[in-house]
């Protein structure tokens, strides 16, 4: 390869690594901005000077506000995908769950403001993302159902439903990013530190766990 083509793929790789670190700033931005004003009270103003940005950055990303606020939604919504995969991975179910709960947790206390702009939106009756809840959610939702069951019909686990299981496990991990703010106040006004978010992850998985039978008491 001669000099001159690897000075254009030099400049190529720079080129995307430039991209995808504006990204990374304006989904991190926007994450904030949405979440604290909702996507009708957002603006591409607002999210450019959070992101610290010219606004035509934004939109030679993003064209609409819709189509960043979708990125911001599917973004948390993968990372929360991805936290399952331990239900095909475990060799049994109380590692798979509770490595699911933990990997929860996590994604709770790294990404609070992405975890608050599904829930707004959905409290919202979900007017921007309801496609995405009719296909996606609702596909990948009963696949972990069938992965429960799976359990439940082999005796490996106490015969609950496991809808509400998986309703629980949300609601309960999704609440230490949804209501920081009430759980700082009530630690006296501090963010938990690394080992409270640790005995509180050790806690809501002993909860569950024993609930349906995979831990002994």
């Amino acid at each position: 390869m001669d000099d001159s083509a690897q000075g254009s793929r030099a400049r190529a790789g720079k080129r995307t690594d430039i991209r995808r670190a504006n990204e990374r700033v304006i989904l991190q931005a926007a994450e904030r901005v949405f979440a604290e004003a909702g996507f009708g009270g957002a603006t591409m103003q607002l999210i450019a000077d959070m992101a610290g940005l010219p606004k035509a950055n934004l939109h030679y990303y993003f064209a609409t506000k819709e189509e960043l606020y979708r990125r911001v939604v599917e973004d948390i919504f993968q990372i929360w995908l991805r936290a399952a995969d331990s239900f095909d991975d475990a060799p049994d179910p109380a590692t798979a769950i509770g490595a699911y709960i933990e990997a929860k947790m996590r994604i709770s206390r790294q990404h609070p403001f992405g975890s608050k702009v599904w829930a707004s939106e959905v409290m919202h009756a979900a007017p921007v993302i309801q496609d995405y809840l009719e296909t996606t959610l609702r596909a990948w939702t009963e696949g972990r159902i069938k992965a429960i069951q799976r359990w439940i019909d082999d005796g490996r686990m106490a015969p609950i439903d496991p809808r509400h299981l998986l309703y629980m496990i949300w609601a309960t991990t999704q609440h230490y990013a949804d209501f920081g703010h009430q759980i700082e106040t009530l630690n006296a006004g501090r963010p938990l530190t690394d080992r409270q978010w640790k005995a509180a992850t050790d806690s809501v998985k002993s909860i569950i766990l024993r609930g349906i039978g995979l831990v002994a008491g």
